[in-house]
């Protein structure tokens, strides 16, 4: 059963023989929202991410497990079996599960599972209503297709950190990536995305579907405004720090004791500022009136208003200029954000039963749904937790069969 049963995708099982982030960012969604999501795990190493620490999880004793931060992050409500994908038998149970599923999502290289009979063109003979999705770095076809696929070298070929960091004439300029991987996750957004719809096609028609999604055109696609900038005027934007290109100011500043951002979305708020902080005789002038001519004079307008936001504090700004409308807060830590109590009020941290520790904290799906319940999602599973449960309860195999297997190096 899903561990959340009341969740809008309950009715979904989801064969999940992807690793590290962008496929596992997809299932946990999917988990998140009720699918039981079948985690299939090498026996005795699994998923790499499990050892991509410190930091681990800590047991009741404060003592820490085996368990990465990493893995917890990307895999809670999952149920981990441990099969051995090299292995004839292993490879059967995988398309007996493949048979009674929903969804099979794999992030393996082009062409890595048809040796073991487990690519899209021969799971569909079993089950025409499979829904199959691949993540791979450049997808299915295309001179890189073979080339492996790492978000920061996707960040950097898909133009992100063109465009992130500090302009080259500027003290520690040059490309800066983001600092998580946001190729990976917009992935495994846009993967999850992608299979709901194919849930709803085939409702409609009863057959199945293949996703085939590459990191470079997520990332592309992630540019938005960027690539527009791009294709409308033949002019690749450069970076620009924390500043907006098209919306002045909207930045990063330095306040009498931190950091603060403004963010000017349009002509009034600008002159909402300008009365707040004092100098009205900006909003006034012909260089700055209007967002067009701030972004043109850009560069004598943000040091005045620098000096300016540099004479008070960050939490005296927020407060003046958030009551009058100004788009405005604080640049937090993530020691800030947790305390924040705009954060606490969401509910944005949960916490899920771990068998190795008291509770592991995780951050909420950020969805809402008002005709569901919210059941609080199962933790991150342990190495082939749920390897029995499966096997026995879904495919129907014997403790004895089992044993067998696990003598033979198939499961554990």
């Amino acid at each position: 059963m899903s561990s959340n049963p009341s969740g809008a995708l309950s009715h979904v099982r989801v064969l999940d023989l992807s690793r590290v982030l962008a496929g596992p960012w997809c299932t946990q969604i999917l988990a998140d929202l009720g699918a039981e999501v079948i985690k299939i795990e090498r026996p005795g190493t699994g998923d790499e991410t499990r050892h991509w620490g410190p930091p681990y999880l800590k047991d009741r004793a404060g003592n820490e497990t085996s368990e990465s931060a990493y893995f917890l992050a990307t895999n809670r409500g999952k149920k981990s079996v441990a099969i051995d994908i090299s292995t004839d038998a292993g490879q059967a149970l995988i398309l007996e599960l493949a048979m009674l599923s929903d969804v099979c999502i794999e992030n393996f290289k082009v062409g890595g599972l048809k040796k073991y009979g487990l690519d899209y063109d021969q799971m569909r003979v079993q089950n025409e209503g499979l829904i199959y999705c691949s993540i791979t770095g450049f997808g299915q076809t295309g001179p890189y297709k073979d080339l492996p696929g790492y978000d920061i070298l996707i960040q950097a070929m898909g133009g992100l950190m063109s465009i992130t960091g500090q302009a080259d004439v500027e003290p520690g300029g040059g490309p800066v990536k983001v600092g998580v991987a946001m190729a990976d996750i917009l992935t495994g957004l846009y993967a999850a995305a992608g299979i709901n719809a194919a849930l709803v096609q085939r409702h409609a028609t009863g057959k199945g579907q293949y996703l085939d999604l590459a990191l470079l055109d997520v990332q592309i696609a992630g540019l938005a405004n960027q690539a527009m900038n791009y294709l409308t005027t033949g002019q690749a934007p450069g970076r620009l720090g924390n500043a907006h290109p098209n919306i002045v100011p909207y930045e990063s500043f330095a306040t009498a004791d931190g950091q603060m951002i403004l963010a000017v979305g349009n002509d009034a708020q600008f002159k909402s500022f300008c009365r707040a902080a004092g100098c009205d005789e900006l909003s006034d002038h012909t260089q700055y009136a209007t967002n067009a001519a701030r972004v043109d004079n850009r560069d004598t307008l943000i040091p005045r208003i620098s000096e300016i936001l540099t004479q008070r504090s960050t939490e005296s700004w927020v407060q003046t200029l958030g009551a009058t409308g100004v788009p405005c807060g604080p640049v937090n830590s993530l020691a800030d954000v947790f305390q924040d109590p705009q954060v606490e009020s969401r509910g944005t941290v949960v916490n899920s039963p771990h068998p190795l520790s008291k509770s592991a904290r995780s951050v909420a799906n950020p969805l809402r749904f008002s005709g569901l319940t919210h059941d609080t999602p199962g933790s991150a599973p342990l190495l082939g937790q749920h390897t029995a449960e499966i096997l026995s309860g879904i495919l129907g195999i014997s403790e004895k069969r089992m044993t067998e297997l696990r003598k033979q190096g198939v499961i554990a």
